[in-house]
């Protein structure tokens, strides 16, 4: 018989059961209420730090993988809601389970998938812990719309112009609560004025930037604005005065406005909540019909008409798509490939304004002398067409069967399929499961009756000593399992490294810019230019 257990513990709180302590509620109902289980093989899922918003846990897939594999009679968890808060994912997995004849069993709500009335009440369940998260959720926003509307800082990195400063206020029942606002930092705002006023007479964040290089303004951090830092200073409703323009502009965007177009004047300027979705990775920006937009208790740096102004060229200014970047075009091979040996950043190709026969004429140019001029990098620049030919021609030497890349290619195959041959993991697992198998039988002897209290103090001390080793034994497998896996993804870069060289001479010529430009990665592990030389880097050698 195989018992799969699946724990999960959220980050968010430090409320509710732990996941050893889920785990071990969940060992003592298989051995009391699943018949037979004595000798079960008991595999434990553990997410630690995983809200149950969706299922996209590292061990939760793991264990669907397993089920798919080794399919168990059971899989136990503490609660329902340790699964999934989300009706659709839960009814997901019951149905693969049920195709699979699998029970689920959830023991603080005693429902069992094997008995049709355990299965009823498992998907009513379901639906409650769905309710539960969206309320939860509208509750958390009810809160930021509650706070916004007092105008205070909740807290972060604050934005270039301000520092935050602690003020206290009587807010709920004559109660004092600390809150926070945002204080003026002079030498910061003169940037941001300049930012500011600046694009609205250049209408361009490169043109900016050009202009803060070259008279050295730089951010808080000593560094050069980057195009991102600037564009975000010109969204920023932060800088802007909450007058009626701004009013209007946010209203006809659908944002959460939190004040009447009465309460508009000079004195102050806005706050922007719920700009961003942190619950994806990067998080990025919301659109504005998410936000949530209250006036502040700090002084506006730019009006609402000229902000908003800002916010339209920004809008002209997005590429259409018809004018290729300069990161991808259709004409160069290299561009964002090759390094500058002077300052470390990358070159990029840029086009002449004449053309060459049937050819584009282009230069490859690095990115802080596009941005900065000879103030920022006076590296020479690369003559394009040339330099993609080098390259193509230096490659092509390798394609021959006899180059010696191929041998230190399969040389280094073999060495890496030996390494994954030696790994122990196979007799760390037997180590787990046979110290797993112990803690059972240790545990089912605790379930017994009559036993004498310096006895039970004895087993108790077995079964901390093994816990111990067992945690041990998990990490170590950890480490290893890491190493076989930065092996197997190396191992298969060689493999693409080979299949990339035997087919680059026979199929070079019949490929796309954006094809050739994949095969060119597969066998570069970079590219460097200091002005009189191109040095290439072959990967493997």
């Amino acid at each position: 018989m195989r018992i799969y257990i699946y724990s999960r513990k959220s980050v968010y709180t430090g409320k509710g059961e732990s996941v050893e302590n889920q785990i071990e509620m969940c060992r003592e109902y298989i051995s009391t209420k699943i018949p037979e289980s004595d000798n079960a093989e008991i595999v434990v899922y553990e997410d630690e730090g995983f809200s149950a918003k969706n299922t996209d846990r590292p061990q939760f897939q793991q264990m669907l993988r397993d089920i798919k594999l080794n399919k168990p009679e059971y899989v136990v968890c503490y609660r329902l809601d340790r699964i999934s808060r989300n009706v659709s994912d839960f009814s997901s997995l019951i149905e693969d389970l049920n195709s699979y004849n699998i029970s689920f069993i959830c023991i603080k709500e005693e429902f069992d998938t094997s008995k049709p009335m355990g299965k009823a009440m498992m998907y009513i369940a379901s639906v409650f812990a769905q309710l539960e998260r969206e309320t939860i959720a509208e509750r958390v926003r009810d809160n930021m719309l509650m706070l916004a509307r007092t105008g205070r800082w909740l807290g972060g990195t604050t934005p270039t112009g301000f520092t935050s400063e602690k003020i206290q206020e009587i807010i709920i029942d004559g109660k004092i609560k600390t809150s926070c606002k945002l204080k003026d930092n002079p030498e910061e705002l003169k940037t941001i004025d300049c930012i500011l006023e600046k694009f609205l007479e250049l209408r361009s964040i490169s043109g900016v930037s050009k202009y803060l290089i070259k008279q050295g303004i730089k951010s808080r951090t000593g560094k050069m604005f980057s195009l991102l830092g600037i564009k975000e200073i010109l969204q920023n409703p932060v800088y802007c005065i909450a007058d009626e323009d701004a009013w209007e502009y946010f209203t006809e965007h659908h944002s959460d406005v939190c004040f009447e177009k009465t309460d508009c004047s000079n004195k102050y300027a806005l706050l922007a909540y719920n700009k961003r979705d942190y619950r994806k990775k990067s998080a990025p920006r919301q659109d504005m019909d998410k936000w949530i937009v209250a006036i502040g208790k700090h002084k506006g740096r730019i009006s609402g008409k000229k902000w908003v102004a800002i916010q339209n060229i920004l809008k002209d200014n997005i590429p259409t798509g018809k004018k290729p970047a300069i990161m991808h075009n259709d004409y160069s091979l290299l561009s964002g490939l090759i390094f500058c040996d002077k300052c470390q950043s990358r070159m990029f190709a840029k086009q002449r304004s004449g053309k060459g026969g049937n050819r584009e004429l282009y230069d490859y140019i690095c990115n802080n002398k596009l941005r900065g001029g000879l103030d920022l990098c006076d590296c020479q620049n690369l003559n394009g067409q040339q330099a993609d030919d080098i390259v193509c021609e230096y490659l092509m030497q390798y394609t021959d069967e006899n180059s010696g890349i191929y041998k230190l290619l399969e040389k280094l195959k073999r060495d890496l399929q030996g390494q994954t041959q030696k790994s122990p993991i196979a007799v760390i697992d037997d180590k787990i499961k046979k110290c797993n198998s112990e803690i059972d039988n240790l545990i089912n002897t605790l379930s017994h009756g009559n036993l004498g209290a310096a006895f039970i103090e004895r087993v108790n001390a077995r079964i901390t000593e093994l816990d111990k080793e067992l945690a041990s034994m998990k990490e170590e497998k950890a480490r290893l399992q890491k190493d076989v896996n930065i092996i197997a993804d190396r191992e298969i870069q060689v493999d693409m490294l080979s299949t990339a060289l035997s087919s680059f001479k026979d199929n070079f010529h019949t490929l796309t810019i954006e094809e050739k430009r994949t095969l060119i990665k597969l066998m570069v592990k970079k590219i460097v230019w200091d002005g009189k030389d191109l040095h290439i880097f072959i990967d493997g050698e």
